[in-house]
């Protein structure tokens, strides 16, 4: 079969089944609460024994990715299996799904995972879904800096894999400063990117079943702080429904192409000129996703629970504007000691249309996501104002 085929279709996964997830983060967690609000039953695999989804699932196979014991039996365990982060290694995967329905599956996931296999698929889908990444070349030596075109820099330059939340990349403005990075990086395998006229980013949330038929949310527009998500707004302000429609009609052909089954977040730069570049996916559900938990008729984990256990997708509808903040560990340090002290959410909850969502994390650190605050409301700029006002309270520059 071809890796891009449609999976056979296969009878549901019916409650009390067991699901499983690769990853023991907060995303595996929010997966396991969906499913298990949906009745069934959850087994994490996780090499950390002190894991956010490992707090709430109903079973903790504490084993590497790659651990074959371990794999084996999450496999004898559970009728279907996920991952929550893109850098499960695709050969796990291929494992797994020589006993159980792995969705995503490892082609999926091994293209969204390094980004030259990345870049390579948007290329060769834009006559489908007719958008484009930025202008790039890949630097695995000195000699690929010297045959640098002038028209690339200034760039970003990105390692290859294992990238995320802006590790892994350094702007660049000069071929000597491309030098600086590449060796600062080891020399491993980069991809330098055109740095393009940026007006603000969306990402873009689809899902697609076994079925081959696929929903798109609405668009995020997204704000980023030291490479980190800062807020997501949903209805973006800026995104015209033209804007709106093109990106949403490129998500669904690019999950089509893939042939891929369960929740894929897309990444779209809207440049000044208005035109869309793609920029990068993510083959599980997303931070910019975390809204559609108080925000509509099914959440992103519900979404991926119903796609890898081959039930009808849910409703995507919207039923309030909604702004979700990423609560980091900065918070707990608010007034600029080094003492942790418990952020005032007593406060924060006495905000109208507040949604709390905290990870089970015991050890705030600055920059390290701890959970995260939705504010829905009638009105988009109530929902504003609201998270402007938790801004505040939790030391938070808004």
């Amino acid at each position: 079969m071809n890796s891009k085929s449609t999976p056979p279709l296969l009878p549901a996964a019916n409650p009390p089944a067991w699901l499983g997830v690769m990853g023991g983060g907060q995303l595996g967690r929010m997966f396991a609460q969906a499913a298990q609000s949906m009745g069934y039953q959850v087994a994490v695999l996780e090499p950390s024994d002190a894991c956010p989804a490992g707090q709430v699932a109903q079973r903790l196979v504490n084993a590497g990715y790659n651990d074959a014991a371990g794999l084996d039996a999450l496999a004898a365990q559970c009728l279907a299996v996920t991952t929550e982060f893109e850098n499960v290694p695709a050969d796990s995967l291929s494992r797994l799904a020589e006993r159980v329905f792995v969705a995503p599956n490892a082609h999926g996931v091994s293209v969204a995972q390094d980004r030259i296999a990345e870049k390579r698929f948007f290329v060769d889908c834009a006559s489908k879904s007719g958008v484009l990444p930025a202008p790039h070349m890949v630097i695995a030596t000195q000699a690929d800096i010297d045959g640098i075109v002038d028209d690339l820099l200034p760039g970003i330059l990105k390692t290859v894999r294992m990238g995320y939340d802006g590790k892994g990349q350094f702007r660049v403005r000069t071929r000597d400063e491309v030098r600086a990075a590449f060796a600062e990086m080891g020399e491993v395998t980069c991809l330098l990117e055109k740095m393009l006229p940026l007006a603000y980013e969306v990402s873009v949330l689809t899902a697609r079943g076994v079925d081959g038929q696929s929903v798109v949310y609405p668009i995020a527009e997204n704000v980023h702080r030291d490479g980190v998500l800062f807020t997501t707004t949903v209805p973006g302000p800026n995104v015209s429904d033209d804007c709106a429609a093109k990106a949403q009609r490129a998500a669904q052909a690019m999950v089509a192409e893939l042939g891929y089954v369960g929740v894929l977040c897309i990444e779209f730069f809207v440049l000044t000129d208005g035109s869309l570049v793609v920029n990068e996916m993510a083959p599980r559900p997303h931070n910019s996703g975390h809204y559609t938990m108080d925000a509509c008729v099914t959440s992103q984990f519900a979404q991926q629970v119903r796609a890898m256990a081959r039930l009808p997708l849910g409703d995507v509808r919207q039923h309030s504007p909604a702004v979700m903040l990423n609560i980091l560990g900065d918070a707990w340090f608010a007034d600029g000691s080094d003492a942790a002290c418990e952020p005032a959410w007593d406060q924060v909850l006495a905000l109208p249309g507040a949604c709390l969502h905290l990870y089970g994390k015991d050890d705030p650190r600055r920059g390290r996501k701890m959970g995260h605050l939705t504010f829905i409301a009638a009105t988009l700029p109530e929902a504003q104002q609201r998270l402007r006002d938790a801004c505040v309270i939790l030391g938070i520059a808004p």
